[in-house]
């Protein structure tokens, strides 16, 4: 006897039932707890428009932080998981500092098969983050990048001579390739031992696939999606959703690269000795198994994190720049001061030396943080301090940097560009909570530093030589890009180059 519609459509009414009762079922979460905050929605929660592209996660959280700014917390659905972000600079000091132990992870679930090179420093948990980082930290000791800021410095004598080349035909550059190629260079010099050739070939290797993995097209733009809303089945179709072009090349280049180094013996004092030595001597690292495609993630973090944002932080330096022309004139004086002094030779102790530089780095990634959250997720059961509210372990807690560094109450007239927020005066009244863009605490960015002195002398290297302007092909005003985790530009940032000689 034969189905008959009814059934059938009966069928498919309580199929959708379990579906939107699956999707729906924790929207009364935050609600049931006493804590504000915007109307989810089945199957993306608050995450609609950061699924289809419309908004990039940042903006949504300056968007949702903007209406609940005056709370201590709220919460928001992330498809139907509940994430509090917190907005008190107490309870985010609690959380990255003080009662650190209580959210050590960053609530980031890998997919280790699919992604390997994401079991990284920055999203593992920490279980193996803690040993890990205990380990790497030497790498970026200041006596370690006192070692390595010669290197640097060739890097910013290519680039001289590179950009010249290309202002010669076309004085418009778009400043994030250009950046993004002094960067690569100099990450893979200094931490890797390799030269990438990123100056002298936009095309090169390791330029081609970092640009790959920094601008998702659309089969990537889909696969995150579908890892959003289907992680069990993302993981079991890998075969499919495993990305060799990238994965395959970093991992045979890293292994290649640690090889030669050991059969001949070779050593340099950077990040590929350091994954050497951690391999034969791993000491006690809690039962980890330090496979090559671990070590070539810890390398992968350094390599993305080294190029992409410290690129991003000079692009968006140079645009404020060019709108901001007294701010530039008055940088390039202190630059040109403090290279005439040191007989036009610039010294590490010279990025000590130039405080406006100091103010302009700081007040760029207070306007463009280029991580506009930080995440952690709950170790334990956890109360707030002065509050009521206890969440479970394993609760998501994101913390609104791009919010905070554009509220108005805490940076008046949050979109004028004004360095002198980073007067000492005006740094100490307000709280450290409020200037995020490394974060805090013990998972903080490792290498800060690094980064702020790459781009000190990538900005450096530029502004001694050029005047750098709008044009009509500069995009005003400025718009980020919606499919990417990191804050940048939609469409790359081009500016004129005028040479000063």
């Amino acid at each position: 006897m034969g189905v008959g519609i009814l059934e059938i459509l009966a069928g498919i009414g309580l199929l959708f039932l379990a579906c939107y009762y699956y999707f729906t079922s924790t929207f009364n979460y935050w609600q049931s707890r006493g804590i504000p905050g915007p109307k989810p929605a089945p199957i993306y929660g608050n995450l609609k428009d950061i699924m289809f592209g419309k908004m990039s996660v940042g903006d949504f959280v300056k968007q949702e932080y903007d209406k609940f700014k005056d709370k201590r917390m709220f919460g928001i659905y992330a498809i139907r998981t509940p994430v509090l972000i917190v907005n008190d600079p107490e309870l985010i000091k609690d959380i990255l500092i003080r009662n650190f132990s209580s959210f050590a992870n960053r609530g980031v679930r890998l997919f280790e098969k699919v992604e390997p090179l994401s079991a990284n420093l920055v999203n593992l948990e920490a279980k193996r983050w803690r040993p890990l980082r205990a380990k790497q930290i030497t790498m970026f000791t200041f006596s370690k990048l006192k070692e390595m800021f010669y290197i640097v410095s060739e890097c910013a004598d290519n680039l001289e001579k590179i950009l010249a080349g290309m202002i010669e035909k076309n004085d418009v550059v778009e400043c994030c390739e250009v950046s993004a190629r002094y960067t690569t260079d100099v990450i893979g010099a200094c931490v890797f031992g390799i030269d990438m050739k990123a100056l002298d070939d936009e095309n090169s290797q390791f330029r081609r696939v970092g640009r790959k993995f920094i601008h998702a097209d659309k089969w990537r733009a889909f696969k995150l999606r579908f890892k959003q809303i289907f992680p069990s089945l993302y993981n079991l179709l890998c075969p499919i959703m495993y990305d060799h072009e990238i994965n395959d090349f970093f991992i045979n280049t890293m292994i290649a690269t640690m090889k030669h180094r050991k059969e001949n013996n070779v050593r340099r004092g950077d990040f590929v000795d350091l994954l050497n030595d951690l391999k034969d001597n791993p000491g006690k690292l809690d039962g980890i198994e330090l496979t090559d495609t671990l070590l070539t993630a810890q390398a992968f973090a350094f390599f993305f994190a080294g190029f992409d944002t410290s690129a991003t932080t000079m692009s968006h330096a140079l645009y404020e720049l060019a709108l901001n022309k007294s701010i530039q004139n008055k940088l390039r004086e202190e630059i040109k001061e403090d290279l005439a002094e040191n007989n036009g030779k610039l010294l590490l102790e010279s990025l000590k030396n130039m405080k406006y530089l100091d103010k302009v780095f700081n007040e760029t990634l207070r306007k463009y943080p280029v991580t506009t959250i930080l995440t952690r997720q709950a170790m334990e059961s956890y109360t707030f301090d002065g509050t009521d509210l206890t969440i479970p372990k394993d609760t998501k807690v994101w913390i609104p940097v791009y919010g905070i560094h554009r509220d108005p109450k805490i940076y008046p007239n949050p979109d004028t560009f004004d360095p002198e927020r980073f007067d000492e005066e005006k740094v100490q009244e307000r709280h450290p909570s409020y200037y995020l863009p490394f974060g805090a605490g013990p998972r903080n960015c490792l290498g800060a530093r690094f980064g702020n002195y790459q781009t000190k002398v990538g900005l450096i290297t530029i502004l001694k030589n050029y005047s750098v302007d709008i044009c009509d092909q500069t995009p005003i005003p400025y718009v980020s890009n919606r499919r990417r985790f990191l804050l940048g530009p939609a469409a790359g940032i081009r500016l004129k180059f005028t040479n000063l000689s």
